[in-house]
């Protein structure tokens, strides 16, 4: 299933952003917000992102997220260690 959200052009307008960012920054917002929320896993909300992993742990450390460290974030981390 797709998703789309209608944004209205006053708004876009609002953003001070060039606009061929203004869509991927979006995406990092919601992601960053959806995993705050405990509403999306690390991997789901970085693949939201469209960021890798140390990315979006870094990203998440700038908003002063805290990381919900579970089981999958484990399997992430020594699937990323192994090199998987």
């Amino acid at each position: 299933m797709i998703v789309q959200l209608n944004i209205p052009d006053s708004i876009v307008k609002s953003i001070r952003l060039p606009e061929n960012r203004i869509e991927s920054e979006l995406l990092k917002e919601l992601a960053v917000a959806l995993y705050a929320q405990e509403m999306l896993s690390f991997a789901q909300a970085r693949e939201l992102a469209k960021m890798g992993h140390y990315e979006f742990g870094q990203l998440l450390g700038e908003r002063k997220v805290i990381r919900h460290y579970g089981e999958e974030e484990l399997q992430e981390d020594l699937n990323y260690a192994r090199g998987q």
